[in-house]
């Protein structure tokens, strides 16, 4: 085993950087045989099977391909739940996962209805079923391909979701019908698609990445004004963001009424979360 560790990283590392090949190495042990990295040390001096070396083979012929390995493995790891992926299916990442914590933070309330939009895997619906206190629970997605991988993640995952296939752009949900709104859509520029490492640009959906430069908040605009009906008063707005358009989403919120919006940095310092209420004031328990 050991000289099989070796030589992934030695392979991975020139491609994908250093700790993203330790990652990878240890990822793909954990899906073959389930261990954790202190089992893979434990097990370094033992000889690998045939079979066990013949796969990490295959696998390492697609990394050199920029496949990315959560749909080599067909799972990706996200707010401790492991989720299934395909090409087709945005991958789940862990910088979604303080949108998360924020919103599992704020809203201790019971019974909160909650909307997700551009819901793709259907991860943040599942750890918001998951994570809030009761919450009902209504995930969008236009994909026919990312819902039915959504629905088999709830279902696996046990989590009480509404699933519904729908165009963000025709979503009307009825007047006071939701405390929380958060959705993760699509917002990197074209401009940006050339300077993307190659395992996202050519393998993850670009309808799911991209935005056309002359509308960069095309699904930000739809969905807060969507909100601004479909939110009971004082209920909560939620977005994830492309940082270089971080203050004009301030400004479209601050437009179309919201407050106490929030701009929030990810773990790279980077301006990644938005957080607003509808207009009217807000809660006694919040």
């Amino acid at each position: 085993m050991k000289e099989t560790v070796r030589r992934l990283r030695e392979t991975l590392t020139p491609l994908y950087g250093r700790g993203e090949a330790e990652a990878m190495t240890r990822l793909i042990f954990h899906a073959l045989n389930g261990w954790t990295l202190s089992q893979m040390l434990t097990n370094m001096d033992k000889e690998l099977s045939p079979y066990m070396r013949e796969k990490i083979d295959g696998i390492l012929t697609r990394l050199r391909g920029h496949e990315p390995i959560q749909y080599i493995l067909g799972e990706a790891r996200f707010y401790g739940m492991d989720f299934k992926v395909a090409p087709g299916v945005l991958i789940p990442r862990q910088d979604t996962e303080p949108l998360v914590d924020m919103i599992v933070g704020q809203n201790p309330q019971p019974d909160l209805r909650v909307a997700d939009v551009c819901t793709g895997s259907g991860c943040i619906a599942i750890a918001l079923a998951r994570n809030l206190n009761f919450p009902q629970v209504a995930a969008i997605d236009n994909s026919p391909e990312a819902l039915s991988i959504a629905r088999e993640n709830g279902e696996r995952l046990r989590a009480r979701v509404k699933w519904e296939e729908e165009d963000v752009a025709q979503w009307r949900p009825a007047a006071g019908s939701l405390d929380i709104i958060v959705a993760n859509p699509p917002y990197i520029d074209e401009s940006e698609r050339a300077g993307l490492d190659a395992n996202v640009r050519d393998w993850e959906p670009a309808a799911a990445l991209f935005v056309p430069d002359s509308d960069p908040l095309k699904y930000y605009r739809i969905i807060a004004d969507a909100g601004a009906k479909a939110l009971t008063e004082g209920g909560r707005l939620y977005f994830e963001i492309n940082p270089r358009h971080a203050e004009e989403l301030r400004k479209l919120l601050e437009e179309r009424g919201y407050q106490d919006i929030t701009l929030t940095r990810d773990p790279h310092g980077l301006l990644r979360y938005a957080a607003s209420r509808r207009p009217g004031g807000g809660r006694d328990d919040a």
